[in-house]
């Protein structure tokens, strides 16, 4: 749930509106959180996306308007895909309250993009709120999974093919042939980055009791179904 309004009619309305084509409000809205940085830095806090992609859509992004104007525009767009799917949601609240808890138990040491979006202001209203903490703690997990990749021995691309998706994924984040073949070794690898993500995120998580923990998949699970209800 923490990435899909990225590919929400929200986003695309915010973008159209704001004069951004392709991926730049994307580009330049999610990794404008680390500032008006360089294009290589932008690429090395995403990771995963093909440089050369990322490279041009933050300089024409970028041209288009201030990058913490921006941001905030897309922060905003995260905001409202919470508030049009989840107002009036039982527990939405407390969703957002203990999200918030795992939020501030987390360590951003390493983690450039995780650490920007930490500090971008939360909104005051629930469904908001509870939002922009699913995205930002996916960039927690994300900035996890990005050391991991690396520790394992696999570069970004490698980890892309190896996993679910394959080569389709890897020309979703811009890449093209010839990819690298996705052997067993890889996929072995890859299988151990994942391990190694939970593990890196899984302290942030025990600030919950199992109590909470409990609640808070319970909640989720009632978000999910509200943000994505089965077809009749």
């Amino acid at each position: 749930m923490g990435g899909a309004f990225m590919i929400s009619p929200e986003a695309r309305a915010a973008g159209k509106d704001g004069g951004f084509r392709g991926r730049e409000l994307y580009v330049v809205g999610r990794g404008g959180a680390i500032g008006d940085a360089t294009p290589a830095a932008v690429v090395a806090s995403f990771g995963f996306w093909e440089p050369g992609l990322v490279t041009a859509a933050w300089e024409s992004g970028r041209a288009k308007a201030p990058v913490a104007e921006t941001v905030a525009r897309y922060a905003e767009v995260c905001r409202d895909w919470g508030r049009n799917r989840w107002a009036g949601l039982a527990g939405v609240g407390r969703l957002a309250e203990l999200l918030g808890a795992v939020n501030d138990a987390a360590d951003a040491s390493g983690w450039a993009l995780y650490a920007g979006w930490r500090a971008v202001p939360l909104p005051a209203d629930a469904p908001g709120r509870a939002a922009q903490l699913l995205h930002v703690l996916r960039e927690h997990r994300g900035g996890a999974h990005l050391v991991a990749v690396r520790t394992g021995r696999l570069t970004p691309l490698e980890a892309i093919v190896a996993g679910p998706g394959g080569g389709r994924n890897a020309a979703f984040f811009g890449w093209s042939e010839p990819l690298p073949e996705a052997t067993d070794e890889l996929r072995t690898r890859r299988a151990r980055a994942e391990e190694l993500t939970d593990e890196l995120v899984a302290p942030a998580y025990a600030v919950l009791d199992h109590t909470s923990a409990d609640e808070l998949m319970t909640l989720l699970g009632g978000a999910q179904a509200a943000a994505f209800p089965a077809e009749p």
